[in-house]
């Protein structure tokens, strides 16, 4: 019967409607500040259809092609993926 009701509910027009936000409303955007010196502030997100990368690969690469030539940055900015999320940062 649960998944009879379940159906019928994601049928009906009307409960799309008025069905209740299960999520906190996101904020405004906000422009990021224009940084002073290249490679200053980073932004980081993920691509989908490239081959997946774990932390350790993460880590290692960021480590080896940003710091390594350009230093660590004041700040990053990410997607909050997990991987972003992590103790290494």
């Amino acid at each position: 019967m649960k998944r009879d009701v379940a159906d019928w509910v994601a049928k009906c027009n009307t409960c799309a409607l008025v069905k209740a936000e299960h999520q906190v409303p996101g904020g405004l955007l906000q422009s990021l500040p224009i940084p002073e010196w290249k490679w200053d502030r980073i932004t980081m997100d993920f691509v989908v259809g490239l081959p997946v990368s774990g932390l350790s690969m993460l880590s290692g690469k960021f480590v080896r092609e940003i710091v390594r030539l350009h230093g660590v940055p004041a700040s990053i900015v990410s997607d909050r993926d997990p991987r972003f999320t992590s103790e290494f940062w």
